[in-house]
């Protein structure tokens, strides 16, 4: 059973109005509350199905989030410095992390790509190996929704294999 084969049941509005319904606690939370819900979200997919499974799943969970805030919060109407000046902000902005193109080739589309104090993994302990399948998808969805090409993003250096920046490698397919 594949997710591409499934219409998504998610939309944007879903999210609610996060402002009506925290009107004490407001709309942030802390990192801790998000790694405990991803991790162990993570661990009981991996025992339910194989690890495998479960990366490929935060995958395409993070594919359909990137997605979905590439249309709702970014402005995709500019060049490419405008765009990746845009997600660079917005990235900023929300918390998410703080985004560095190191190197762009736009007539291959392939990119190397870094994000600093991101949420998924920075600080924590090392492990020796990638733990951002989320970012993975996340990064290629936005892209993807972006170019109107479809993106294979790989993780090649994290937080959690030694490194202090998850380093990201993207090219059209």
């Amino acid at each position: 059973m594949k997710h591409q084969n499934k219409l998504s049941k998610f939309t944007w509005e879903g999210l609610g109005d996060i402002s009506a319904g925290r009107k004490n606690l407001g709309p942030d939370m802390p990192v801790l509350v998000y790694r405990l819900f991803q991790y162990t979200l993570k661990d009981i997919l991996a025992r339910e199905y194989d690890e495998e499974t479960a990366c490929r799943l935060y995958r395409a969970a993070g594919h359909l989030a990137g997605t979905e805030l590439a249309k709702n919060v970014l402005d995709l109407s500019g060049d490419f410095d405008f765009f990746i000046a845009n997600l660079t902000n917005k990235l900023k902005e929300l918390k998410i992390g703080i985004l560095r193109i190191e190197k762009a080739d736009l007539y291959s589309l392939s990119f190397t790509l870094t994000v600093s104090e991101d949420l998924d993994c920075s600080g924590l302990p090392v492990s020796g190996e990638t733990v951002c399948d989320y970012d993975e998808g996340f990064i290629a969805g936005i892209l993807e929704t972006y170019s109107g090409h479809p993106f294979t993003v790989k993780e090649i250096d994290c937080w959690a294999s030694g490194d202090r920046t998850c380093r990201f490698t993207a090219a059209s397919q």
